[in-house]
C-alpha cells in the first residue's frame, strides 16, 4: 500500500500522466480528420483504448490508496466524472458521448498545479464577480428599457423589445461593429444618441471589465499569499520538531555523561 502511494504521488508519475493526456489530445484531434482515420483509424482506436485503460488504472490506484479520502477532493471527483463519461459505451442513443471524450484533455487542470491555482483563483473570485454581475445586469436592464423607449419606433429590429435591446446592447459591449453597424445608423435619425451609447460602452466594456480583472488578480495574489504562509508555517513546524529532537538528544547525552561520571572505576586486573 505504501509503495503504491509513493508511486501515485511521485512527480515522475504525474509527468507521465501529463504526457499521456497530451498524446490523447493529439489522437482525438486526428480522429476528426477523414484522411487520418482512413490511414490509421485502427491504430488510433487502439491507442485511445490503451490511454483510457491507463486513466482507469490511475483512478483505481487512487481509490485503493486514499479510499474514502478520494471523494473529499473536488479534483478527484472531476477526474472521475471525465473518465466516467469516456467509459460509458458510445453506441445507439449514447453515440454523442464519443464527442465528450475530448473532456479528458481538461484533466490537465487537475494534474498541473499551475493550472489548478488559476482555477482555484477563479472560484475564489466568484463571489466578487457575482456582485459585479448583478451591477452589470442592473445597468443592462435600465439601458435596455431606455433604448427601447427611445429608439424602438425607428429601429424595431434592434430595439423593438427589451430582449432585442439587450441583445443589441450586448453587441455594443463586445465592440462588434458597434460604430458603423449600430451607432452611426441610429445617429442619422437621432443625432444626440451618442450621449446614450458612448457612456454605456465606457461603463460596460471598460470599467466593469477592469473590475473583473482586478478581482481575479487580487484573488490570485491572496491564494499565493495563503500558500506562502502555509509553506512557512510547515517549515517552522518542521524546524521546531527538529529543534525538539536535538534538545532531547542533548538531554540524553547529558544524562549518559552524568551516569558515566558517577560509575565507580573498575578494578584493574594485573
Amino acid at each position: 500500500m505504501e509503495h503504491l502511494k509513493r508511486v501515485v504521488e511521485a512527480e515522475s508519475f504525474q509527468r507521465f500522466i501529463v504526457v499521456i493526456i497530451l498524446i490523447n489530445a493529439v489522437t482525438l484531434g486526428l480522429e476528426t480528420s477523414e484522411t487520418a482515420m482512413a490511414r490509421a483509424g485502427a491504430a488510433l482506436y487502439v491507442i485511445d483504448r490503451i490511454i483510457l485503460g491507463i486513466f482507469v488504472a490511475e483512478l483505481a490506484a487512487k481509490l485503493v490508496v486514499y479510499r474514502r479520502r478520494f471523494f473529499a477532493s473536488g479534483w478527484n471527483l472531476f477526474d472521475l466524472a471525465v473518465i466516467g463519461v469516456s467509459v460509458i459505451p458510445a453506441t445507439g442513443n449514447f453515440s454523442i458521448l464519443r464527442a465528450l471524450r475530448i473532456l479528458r484533455v481538461l484533466r490537465l487542470l487537475s494534474v498541473m498545479p499551475q493550472l489548478r491555482r488559476v482555477i482555484e483563483a477563479l472560484m475564489h473570485a466568484m463571489p466578487g464577480m457575482g456582485s459585479i454581475g448583478l451591477v452589470l445586469a442592473l445597468i443592462y436592464y435600465v439601458s435596455a428599457v431606455l433604448a427601447t423607449k427611445l429608439f424602438a419606433a425607428s429601429f424595431p429590429d434592434w430595439f423593438g423589445s427589451i430582449g432585442a435591446s439587450m441583445y443589441t446592447l450586448f453587441q455594443l459591449m463586445t465592440l462588434e461593429s458597434w460604430s458603423m453597424g449600430i451607432v452611426r445608423p441610429v445617429m442619422e435619425v437621432y443625432p444626440w444618441s451618442w450621449l446614450f451609447f458612448v457612456p454605456f460602452i465606457i461603463v460596460t466594456s471598460f470599467a466593469v471589465l477592469n473590475l473583473v480583472i482586478a478581482i481575479i488578480v487580487n484573488s490570485m495574489q491572496t491564494l499565493q499569499e495563503d500558500q506562502t504562509k502555509a509553506e512557512k508555517a510547515m517549515i517552522h513546524e518542521e524546524a521546531m520538531t527538529v529543534a525538539g529532537e536535538v534538545a532531547a538528544l542533548r538531554t540524553e547525552l547529558a544524562e549518559i555523561r552524568t551516569l558515566l561520571e558517577k560509575e565507580p572505576p573498575r578494578p584493574r586486573n594485573d
